[in-house]
């Protein structure tokens, strides 16, 4: 079970009584990690690409990362039939917002904050496909009708203007072995 740090624990100096060390700075990061392969770099685009398309209309599953004014951060799942995901244009995409706990923390914190990232996923593929952009709640647009599933048109949808989109590297898909029936605890 992960350790949970006491409110009384808290600071530089309880992680040394602890005998952690901690990163101090950007410089020492990429001193560790290295340089990016500049394939890497060259991947990130602002505009959908054909596979892109591919990838949201085959996704049931999305995850949306949010955070409000003070940096306060949720990530929420997201989920319809494949392809639930709204292309507006090349830049623009929509989720509907489907029934579920009615908390709406993502959309608290897109009223405090625009920026928001998606990760999809594709159930048994390797694909991960990330996006960053900023985002917007609407009440009614012509598109909400294409977005009508089982007689229910959403009474909201996330708009999201694309910064960047990139195929995320699948590794930890891989070493997880999130797909992998046999590396699920049954207990």
């Amino acid at each position: 079970m992960p350790h949970t740090i006491d409110t009384a624990e808290k600071g530089p100096d309880a992680a040394a009584e602890k005998g952690w060390v901690e990163l101090g700075s950007r410089t020492e990061l990429r001193e560790l990690l290295g340089e990016p392969w500049p394939v890497v770099i060259e991947k990130v685009h602002d505009r959908l690409t054909d596979k892109d398309r591919d990838i949201l209309s085959r996704s049931p599953f999305c995850l949306l990362a949010t955070s409000d004014a003070d940096g306060n951060c949720d990530v929420s799942p997201r989920g319809d039939a494949a392809g639930f995901t709204h292309i507006i244009d090349s830049g623009t995409l929509a989720l509907p917002d489907r029934p579920g706990n009615r908390r709406g923390d993502s959309f608290h914190n897109i009223l405090d904050n625009p920026h928001a990232g998606l990760l999809y996923l594709i159930p048994g593929g390797k694909e991960v496909l990330r996006i960053n952009g900023r985002a917007r709640i609407l009440t009614d647009a012509p598109f909400f009708d294409a977005m009508t599933r089982d007689d229910r048109r959403p009474a909201l949808a996330l708009v999201l203007e694309i910064d960047e989109i990139y195929l995320h590297c699948p590794q930890a898909l891989r070493r997880s072995g999130v797909w992998d029936p046999a590396s699920w605890r049954t207990d």
